[in-house]
């Protein structure tokens, strides 16, 4: 690797590693904690590629790009920046940085960008060598992965920060195609943060300041879609799950879009982004959704990923909530390394609603400023079905001062009834609160617990066929669809609301 690379970071960990490892690679460095500094060195025609963090003592990185550019058009831009939000992957792409990658980055992976962007550049003379003493110390074993201690930034508009490489894919995918005239299909499970992608899609784009309307099977009739059709003119029109709307409600969508593609309002057609569940292609398949309204719609389509494909962000996403709850009102907490311990073992099926609702629990519910680790398996418990996670029993557990009992209680043995598995999980439940008792309203609680997998369990036996399933349950249909909104229990793969 041939050049001259110009580092602006004010965490000198980072300066010294990165000194380091480009040194070691055959770079000359500079390196500074100051944009000023970064800014005079580009100005007098140093350097081959640019390093530059976010949030820095005299302004933000991004905020000089378009300095350095007109400067130095052929300059390539590498973002680094903690604040590892949608924002920020669009920010730097609509600036014209070279790569944005988060905090914290495998230094590998940093390396390799570096030597994208210097191979390059066209040859030119090289910079004064820098002072040698920077460059001192042996390079980190491979692998190494440079941490800060900057956080995600309190304020950011949108809930969608994760360092995780699933989700900066969604980000880099986001700011490639935020303005591009193509209709936007984002498929996930239920609780992913869809409606916020769809959100940031409008809220983040050149028709922000446009109009915006979100469109539900529940409201989908040619008034409705008019109407919705009126509202977005010219900016977003979000169609939320297209599998629930009825055959007839497709058509509809079809024709409206059809209209505007041969030219009928196409002044003030509105871009069209849709919500799905994480295979729309099956619901085609299985004729739950038109193939001609899925290729309308589906011009790109994004995949949000479950939390539990980014374990490593649960941490800094519940610390957000946690802020973020705290600007609203609530009690400024924080997690115990037990309790921070035990959200990242936990599945989190319902995915980050889930994790939102707890962490505004907690907050409402934590008896001091560190949320402790009974507090979260408590939480937990009254909001999911799943266990204790393996390896996270009770022992070592606090209780208002006294250690909990063990709750590693023995499974049910092999063909014993469901009450036994059940009686298995409530006493391990109770077994959790040591001496005291679980919080009042235990009876309907249970129930709800119970009645979530049961529902899921029989539509998928009966393929999605609500009035089957209905039939199956010896309830109401009317009943079944009221419980299917209560426990939001979205359509997804062989599900249908009929």
């Amino acid at each position: 690797m041939d050049g001259t690379v110009l580092i602006a970071d004010d965490d000198r960990t980072i300066r010294t590693v990165l000194t380091q490892a480009l040194t070691r690679a055959g770079c000359r460095v500079h390196a500074t904690g100051s944009l000023t500094q970064l800014a005079k060195w580009v100005e007098e025609g140093r350097g081959d590629l640019v390093i530059t963090d976010v949030m820095m003592p005299d302004g933000n990185g991004i905020d000089r790009i378009p300095a350095m550019h007109k400067a130095r058009p052929d300059l390539p831009v590498i973002v680094i920046s903690a604040q590892n939000t949608i924002v920020t992957a669009i920010r730097a792409t609509e600036a014209a940085a070279f790569d944005y990658l988060p905090k914290p980055f495998d230094l590998p992976e940093l390396m390799a960008k570096a030597g994208q962007a210097l191979s390059r550049r066209p040859r030119r003379r090289p910079d004064p060598a820098p002072d040698a003493a920077a460059a001192a110390a042996l390079l980190p074993a491979d692998g190494v992965t440079v941490m800060t201690g900057e956080g995600a930034a309190p304020g950011a508009p949108l809930p969608l920060i994760g360092a995780a490489p699933a989700m900066q894919a969604l980000f880099r995918m986001v700011a490639r195609v935020l303005n591009a005239d193509l209709p936007v299909m984002i498929a996930g499970e239920a609780g992913v943060g869809k409606t916020m992608v769809a959100r940031s899609f409008h809220d983040l784009s050149e028709r922000a300041d446009r109009g915006f309307a979100v469109l539900t099977a529940a409201d989908a009739g040619d008034a409705a879609i008019a109407a919705a059709a009126g509202r977005a003119a010219g900016g977003t029109l979000v169609i939320e799950n297209p599998v629930g709307f009825d055959s007839a409600a497709q058509a509809r969508l079809i024709g409206m879009i059809e209209g505007w593609e041969s030219g009928q309002g196409a002044d003030r057609a509105p871009r069209i982004v849709s919500t799905t569940g994480p295979d729309p292609q099956a619901d085609v398949a299985a004729g739950r959704l038109r193939a001609d309204l899925y290729y309308r719609l589906a011009g790109v389509t994004v995949a949000v990923p479950p939390l539990r494909a980014r374990v490593d962000d649960i941490l800094p996403l519940a610390r957000h909530l946690l802020t973020r709850a705290a600007a609203q009102g609530l009690p400024e907490r924080s997690l115990s390394d037990e309790a921070a311990a035990l959200l990242r073992a936990h599945p989190f099926p319902g995915n980050v609603r889930e994790l939102e609702n707890l962490t505004r629990r907690l907050a409402l519910t934590a008896s001091s400023a560190a949320i402790s680790a009974a507090e979260v398996h408590e939480a937990l418990a009254q909001s999911t079905a799943y266990g204790v996670p393996a390896g996270l029993g009770g022992e070592g557990l606090a209780q208002g001062g006294q250690a909990a009992a063990s709750v590693t209680a023995s499974p049910p043995p092999a063909g014993a009834r469901l009450s036994d598995s059940v009686e298995a999980h409530l006493q391990r439940y109770f077994d959790l609160h040591g001496d005291a008792l679980p919080p009042p309203g235990l009876y309907d609680r249970i129930l709800r617990e119970i009645e979530k997998p049961l529902l899921q369990v029989a539509l998928d036996a009966t393929g999605g066929n609500q009035l089957r399933c209905a039939d199956l349950l010896g309830i109401n249909r009317n009943t079944l669809r009221k419980k299917l909104t209560d426990l939001n229990i979205e359509v997804t793969r062989r599900r249908k609301l009929m």
